[in-house]
């Protein structure tokens, strides 16, 4: 399974949306280089506030850039780096990976898939209704979260539009993501 980077954002400080960037840079074991959320302990303001000293599984947020077709065709208007994401991907389910999975982004970058982002009420503040749109329930009443998912950087390197994304599966078996 491959896909490709389509578009990278970061921000250094806390803003629900990330400009889109040339290039963002990986690095090993804490995230994206200038980003607020980059750091080896949680830096989501309300993880910080539960516990501050807990291990950042969300060094790297990733959204696949098809959700934003689906979100058109439900009449909202949603571009890349908007719903905070630091990496926009296209080609790759995501949401189907399991945890563990390798992604080896462009020539060095590897993020390991820790788990799902659980999306908030700050959604709806960007346009109404959107929060019922990346979180819904399926046929059998389960939640379904489709804002993406979170990694930690593995291996650190440069990330650029365009990069091939490879995806490389853990040892069965696997673990289905859950939210982080």
């Amino acid at each position: 399974m491959s896909g490709t980077v389509t578009v990278v954002s970061s921000n250094g400080t806390y803003s629900f949306t990330k400009p889109n960037r040339d290039s963002v840079t990986l690095l090993a074991g804490l995230g994206v280089e200038g980003d607020v959320h980059a750091g080896v302990t949680v830096k989501h303001r309300s993880r910080v506030a539960q516990d501050p000293t807990q291990p950042n599984l969300r060094q790297v947020h990733l959204i696949h850039e098809e959700l934003f077709d689906e979100l058109r065709e439900a009449g909202f208007e949603v571009a890349p780096g908007d719903l905070g994401e630091n990496v926009t991907t296209r080609g790759i389910d995501l949401l189907g990976l399991p945890v563990g999975t390798l992604l080896h982004l462009g020539d060095e970058a590897v993020v390991e898939v820790t788990g799902l982002r659980n999306p908030c009420l700050q959604i709806d503040h960007f346009q109404g209704g959107l929060l019922k749109q990346v979180v819904a329930r399926d046929a059998a009443g389960d939640i379904v979260r489709k804002a993406g998912i979170m990694g930690i950087v593995a291996s650190g390197g440069r990330v650029r539009p365009g990069d091939p994304v490879k995806v490389e599966l853990p040892a069965e078996p696997h673990r289905q993501l859950d939210r982080v």
